[in-house]
């Protein structure tokens, strides 16, 4: 999974009014959670956009002013109701041999049988919560669709990895085709291609004998 590095400060007043005084500043303030002890800091909310702004995710290290260097992952994160700028937001830090859940998002690909005969593709699950160690974290959880026919659903069963767990039952829905007014059966289209092929084949045996007695 890529990594991005926030370049932070250690605060070490966490009070109400140092943390009113941080954001005036335009600064964001943060905690870690995961570790021997909490880590509090604080970044410019440019910073995290990047990190927020986006459907990828990302693990992250946070690099202090005093050289500390920690690896982590988004855990929570709070917005102003009116201004939807970024309050405060907690890291969970990680560990190279201990694994970890995330929300991976899924990213469907192929052109779907059902959808090219009128079918509507519904994605129901757009991200799917996994455990892995860090280094088997992925990118996204690709979903292939190309062979999914008219009323077909796809589960979690069809991408599950062994680098890492799906947190979900197995009769979880990924995505599902759904019938509409135009759709058409695939047997139906594949009928009528072979009645037209035999109403062609009939057509040329009746007009041979004709042109024959004509010659």
């Amino acid at each position: 999974m890529k990594s991005i590095t926030i370049n932070g400060s250690q605060r070490e007043s966490v009070g109400k009014v140092a943390t009113k005084a941080l954001r005036n500043a335009g600064m964001v303030p943060c905690v870690v959670y995961g570790g021997d002890k909490p880590i509090h800091f604080s970044a410019p909310e440019l910073a995290f956009k990047n990190l927020v702004y986006t459907p990828d995710v990302h693990t992250v290290v946070i690099a202090l002013e005093d050289g500390t260097k920690v690896n982590a992952i988004l855990q929570d994160i709070q917005f102003h109701p009116v201004s939807d700028r970024i309050l405060h937001m907690d890291f969970y830090q990680i560990f190279d041999d201990k694994e970890v859940m995330m929300e991976i998002p899924v990213r469907v690909v192929g052109n779907s049988r059902g959808v090219k005969n009128g079918g509507t593709l519904r994605i129901v699950s757009r991200k799917l919560r996994v455990k892995a160690i860090p280094v088997n974290l992925p990118d996204f959880i690709e979903a292939d669709i190309t062979e999914m026919k008219i009323g077909a659903k796809m589960y979690v069963t069809a991408v599950m990895d062994e680098k890492f767990n799906i947190l979900h039952t197995d009769n979880t829905v990924i995505c599902q085709v759904r019938t509409s007014r135009t759709a058409v059966e695939d047997e139906v289209v594949e009928e009528t291609e072979e009645g037209a092929e035999g109403a062609e084949g009939e057509t040329a045996a009746e007009g041979a004998p004709a042109e024959e007695q004509a010659g």
